[in-house]
């Protein structure tokens, strides 16, 4: 049996803890360096638009955007591209707006455009692709309102739109653990504090270690863990007229590869991480 311990530990995000402590430190640059992967993320996305499409895509929405960390990317990929950000807190948006709208040429800055609302909100800007990424909609703990999310998605797509998330599971995931992954000048921590089996909601927190001090719980997340055929079966209650499983795929040593193909039957991983790609 394959083993990807690790490979869903890549793609977490959110709620801030701001404790004060001595150590200075960057925590979303540490969170990009720890979890995100966002040049080869939107390469990812474009492919896939590009694979069942057969044209290229133009404008990308990023919903809980955090720092927009993809839009940026996504804008740098190709000159005709737009991005749409949407988040909810004010905080990583201005952390990305002094660190990564900075970095593209003013032409580039004005094919982004960043609002501070709702994912819900009915008059969100129309996208050719939607992606909700680092299971931000795992915040939705109720069907009703994830049903809701996903119906706004739909409405708000192009004719030719698709809307992408990425989700994770498998045995591990029922377990209280802490993961330990060392990077270059600090440590990364994916903390998983419990997992009720009736609700399948789970908390959990990144903690860094820096300069021989743990700051804990600088990320915390509180989520219910949806699966693969709950998350189709809504694409296709609010109009989405087909969805594809992407799989990540295993190296050498057992975990994720970051390599996803689409597939019709996944493996019995303890960990393991997908993409679902639903076409409008």
């Amino acid at each position: 049996m394959a083993k990807k311990e690790k490979s869903h530990r890549k793609k977490v995000r959110r709620r801030v803890n701001r404790k004060n402590s001595k150590v200075q430190f960057d925590k979303y640059e540490l969170y990009r360096k720890a979890v995100q992967s966002a040049e080869t993320d939107v390469q990812f996305i474009r492919d896939t638009y590009v694979e069942l499409k057969g044209k290229q895509p133009r404008v990308f929405r990023e919903d809980f955007c955090g720092t927009f960390a993809l839009s940026n990317e996504w804008i740098k990929l190709n000159p005709r591209h737009e991005a749409i950000g949407i988040d909810l807190d004010p905080e990583p948006m201005a952390y990305g707006r002094q660190h990564y709208l900075t970095q593209l040429k003013p032409e580039q800055q004005r094919r982004m455009k960043l609002i501070e609302g709702n994912v819900l909100d009915p008059n969100l800007p129309k996208a050719d692709i939607v992606a909700a990424m680092n299971f931000s909609y795992f915040c939705f703990k109720q069907r009703d309102l994830l049903k809701k999310y996903f119906a706004n998605v739909y409405k708000t797509l192009g004719k030719d739109g698709i809307f992408l998330v990425d989700l994770f599971g498998g045995s591990q995931c029922y377990d209280a653990i802490e993961d330990t992954i060392k990077h270059e000048g600090f440590t990364y921590y994916w903390d998983q504090t419990n997992f009720d089996p009736v609700t399948n909601e789970a908390l959990f927190h990144i903690h860094f270690r820096v300069k021989g001090q743990k700051i804990e719980r600088v990320f915390t997340y509180d989520w219910r863990l949806w699966s693969i055929p709950e998350l189709r079966d809504i694409m296709a209650e609010v109009g989405f007229r087909k969805s594809h499983v992407y799989w990540e795929g295993t190296a050498a040593d057992g975990s994720g590869d970051g390599n996803f193909t689409r597939v019709d039957h996944g493996e019995a991983c303890q960990s393991w991480i997908a993409y679902i790609v639903a076409e409008k």
